[in-house]
C-alpha cells in the first residue's frame, strides 16, 4: 500500500533515511534528526513531502520529494530525493508503485519532469530506473556545496 507520510511515520522514515545511508555507506552524514524531518514535512513550512510504503501496516519504503523548476520548460518539476526499500522487502513491486505514484502526483500538478540521482555503482538501481525508461543522463555531475563551502560562498 501507497500513501502520503503521516506525523506518525516520522520516526519510520528516519529510521528508512539511515538503513538508505548505510546501504549507500554514508550513514557518518546522517546529522538530520526525526525532529528536523518532521519539521521539514509537517512544520508551518514544509519543504518536502513524502510518501510511504506499509506492508502489514509496517513502513517497509518511503519516497521523499520537493519541487524544483526548469527555466527551458517554463514549468514545475518533481525532484525525488531518496526512493528506498528495506532489502528484505524489495522485488515486491514497493519501489515501483513509490516511483510510480510519484510520477502520478507530478504529472497532476502539471510538472515538465521528474528527475533523481543515483550513485554510479548501485548497479541494481541503475537497471531497475533503465527498466522503468529512465537511464542515467550522460554528461551530467551533481554539483553540492555544504559545510563551510557553502558558508565561504554566502559570506566572502
Amino acid at each position: 500500500m501507497i500513501r502520503p507520510a503521516a506525523p506518525q511515520d516520522v520516526a519510520a522514515i528516519h529510521a528508512l533515511v539511515r538503513a538508505l545511508a548505510r546501504y549507500e555507506k554514508l550513514e557518518h552524514q546522517v546529522t538530520g534528526t526525526a525532529d528536523d524531518l518532521r519539521e521539514h514535512l509537517f512544520g508551518a513550512r514544509r519543504y518536502v513531502e513524502a510518501l510511504v510504503a506499509s506492508e502489514d501496516e509496517a513502513v517497509v519504503g518511503f519516497a521523499l520529494y520537493f519541487h524544483n523548476y526548469s527555466t527551458f520548460l517554463a514549468r514545475p518539476g518533481v525532484y525525488l530525493e531518496d526512493l528506498f526499500v528495506l532489502p528484505d522487502q524489495r522485488r515486491r513491486g514497493h519501489g515501483r508503485a513509490l516511483l510510480r505514484e510519484v510520477a502520478r502526483i507530478a504529472l497532476e500538478r502539471k510538472c515538465g519532469r521528474l528527475e533523481w540521482s543515483v550513485l554510479d555503482w548501485n548497479e541494481p538501481a541503475l537497471r531497475f530506473y533503465e527498466s522503468i525508461g529512465a537511464p542515467a543522463m550522460p554528461d551530467w555531475r551533481i554539483c553540492r556545496l555544504t559545510g563551510d563551502g557553502l558558508t565561504r560562498l554566502a559570506n566572502p
